[in-house]
């Protein structure tokens, strides 16, 4: 019988590899001891297993699939605010992806697809055997909603790549059950929007100590605020923003540190991405997130998804998230490291910048978290709600907050906006999540939501009504024997 290629990939690995695993980030609740020789028919029995399984979820969310590479590919090169950079001959296949040529056997396409799924696979696991588990009914309750809160993020990024995908909410337990088709993306998104219901229900607000950086409440309400404005649910958008605004999140004064080790799971940090370097554990320091971004020089990185003039170009005059987000050859960084002008490319992402002399094991940058949703882009979502359901007056002042922090006090520059008109005022918030989110991986998806594909992205070869989403992966095709269907024009 053929299935999925991702889930055969998940499913014949042990589960001593998922405890392995689990160990790899600086958090405690991800350090999970080897087991042993322990298999998934044996394991969930205790509340220890249920601790483990959890924080395999966690340490796979920086898996080489879902955050360097392919996640470059699928979430990033198609935008107008990256291009491939490194040397012209290196990974040259970044480049379909950039003019839109990519097919569907193009390989970093199934590594996404096949990443995010094996990440469902350990959701699933979770979720069909920690009910079983005899323990604190509390602390059961929450493992389930951090599952739950994993599982729609993942489902998030895979349904707004290639639309309607296999919605697999149980690890399969018959033969029957491994073939799926695709559902549609409607259904995906409803399966997504009651994860997130559920794990609102039950996560806390906040967390102390070792289990700080885990899902909370309001990371499950800001994605779901997230996942509703792509479906353009102005009203739920609203609603899920101004219950986060009353959470206890405030903006980081300063945008460029903002984005540094020392400042990781901040006031802003709504959710982030846990990485560390652990010197006892060299394959739990794996994250390449920073190493493949990195300036190509020793200690940075290999120079790739570098930004594009223009982005460069994009920022209001003098605006100084330019020179936060983009890390330009000649510069030389607060922390005193030197771009060297002899690197092949002119700009390098400097949100994913780890100064040159911090210590790694086994990658340059593994140390640094990876931000997922900030109280910048909650303020920001819920000026456009508030704009699209008529109350300017919210949405100009959700806008300003993160305008004032953008210019730090310096009043010639970045002038609050006050147009009432709401076709001005949805372009402003527009061009403002343009400078605040650029290179942290929504542009290419935030273009198509808002219907401007073939006016951003034409000219790069954009064409409406296929570029809207990636190609399904021909490998999970072949190995279903044609069950999942390719998307159109591809």
């Amino acid at each position: 019988m053929f299935y999925n290629n991702t889930y055969r990939k998940a499913l014949t690995a042990t589960l001593l590899v998922v405890l392995i695993s689990a160990q790899s980030c600086k958090k405690s609740f991800l350090e999970v001891p080897v087991q042993g020789q322990t298999t998934s028919s044996t394991f969930f029995t205790t509340a220890d297993d249920a601790a483990a399984a959890v924080a395999s979820i966690y340490a796979g969310l920086r898996s080489y699939d879902q955050v360097a590479f392919p996640a470059i590919a699928i979430e990033s090169m198609g935008s107008d605010d990256a291009e491939k950079g490194s040397t012209t001959g290196d990974a040259t296949y970044f480049t379909l992806y950039d003019n839109f040529t990519v097919t569907a056997t193009e390989t970093q396409l199934d590594g996404f697809w096949t990443g995010l799924y094996v990440q469902i696979n350990l959701c699933n696991q979770v979720l069909d055997n920690v009910p079983n588990i005899t323990m604190d009914a509390t602390l059961k309750a929450r493992y389930i909603a951090e599952a739950k809160f994993v599982r729609a993020y993942c489902y998030f990024r895979l349904v707004r790549a290639f639309g309607g995908v296999v919605l697999r909410l149980h690890v399969p337990t018959s033969s029957d059950q491994y073939n799926l088709q695709r559902s549609t993306a409607a259904q995906v998104y409803t399966a997504i929007e009651q994860d997130l219901t559920d794990a609102a229900t039950v996560l806390p607000t906040s967390y102390t100590g070792a289990d700080i950086g885990r899902a909370t409440k309001g990371a499950a309400l800001a994605l779901h605020a997230k996942v509703a404005m792509y479906q353009k649910k102005w009203t739920d958008v609203l609603t899920y923003t101004n219950q986060v605004m009353t959470m206890g999140y405030s903006l980081y004064p300063n945008f460029e540190q903002l984005f540094r080790i020392a400042n990781e799971n901040s006031t802003e940090s709504v959710f982030e991405i846990q990485c560390a370097s652990i010197s006892s554990i060299a394959d739990a320091s794996n994250s390449q997130y920073s190493q493949v971004q990195g300036a190509r020089q020793s200690g940075g990185g290999w120079g790739f998804n570098v930004p594009t003039a223009d982005l460069s170009n994009s920022f209001e005059t003098g605006d100084p998230r330019r020179d936060a987000t983009i890390l330009y050859a000649g510069e030389t960084t607060p922390e005193g490291d030197l771009v060297l002008t002899s690197n092949p490319n002119p700009m390098y992402n400097q949100k994913s910048y780890v100064p040159f002399t911090v210590p790694f094991i086994s990658n340059e940058g593994e140390a640094q978290n990876i931000r997922v949703i900030r109280y910048a882009e909650v303020l920001l979502m819920n000026a456009e709600a508030a704009n699209e359901t008529g109350n300017t007056a919210q949405a100009l002042s959700s806008l300003e907050l993160v305008r004032a922090r953008a210019r730090a006090g310096n009043a010639a520059i970045l002038p609050p906006v006050t147009t009432t008109d709401q076709t001005a005022l949805r372009t402003a918030i527009w061009n403002e999540r343009h400078s605040e989110l650029a290179m942290e991986f929504d542009r290419y998806f935030d273009v198509i939501r808002q219907g401007r594909g073939t006016a951003v992205f034409g000219p790069k070869g954009w064409k409406a009504n296929k570029n809207e989403i990636w190609p399904i992966p021909q490998a999970e095709i072949d190995l279903s024997q044609g069950l999942l269907t390719q998307n159109p024009g591809y």
